[in-house]
């Protein structure tokens, strides 16, 4: 494992991989644990934000496609409308359409744009596995 890569990224694309980072770890304690409970919204709330962090600044990361958005910005265009909606479904006690909204930004929002930034030639390849 070598973070040298991304050490010397810039700014934006380390507030990104924080933002996914604390998103990921989040998401998966709110994933199994209880739901509707005290900490679960404090939690949650966490989780929003640091969706946020990482969905704003990867508007920011045009790299690999020259100065153009890539189809994963579409995602992040996605997530940044899924997740109020989640958010006010919760509120309104829509608890189905609120679980559905936040479960889907997180698979696609995370998981499948995540998936992408570990393919060869990308920066969490190079820091993960290359030699």
């Amino acid at each position: 494992m070598d973070i040298a890569p991304l050490v010397e990224a810039a700014f934006v694309v380390k507030l990104h991989v924080l933002g996914a980072v604390v998103a990921f770890v989040t998401g998966i304690i709110l994933l199994r644990g209880v739901k509707g409970s005290g900490l679960h919204r404090k939690l949650g709330y966490t989780w929003v934000a640091a969706m946020a962090l990482a969905v704003i600044s990867s508007f920011f990361i045009t790299g690999l496609n020259g100065s153009h958005f890539s189809w994963i910005h579409g995602i992040s265009a996605w997530t940044v409308i899924a997740l109020p909606m989640a958010v006010a479904a919760a509120r309104r006690r829509n608890i189905a359409k609120h679980a559905r909204g936040m479960t889907s930004a997180f698979v696609g929002g995370l998981l499948v744009a995540g998936l992408f930034t570990f393919l060869p030639g990308r920066m969490l390849w190079s820091i993960f596995f290359a030699v």
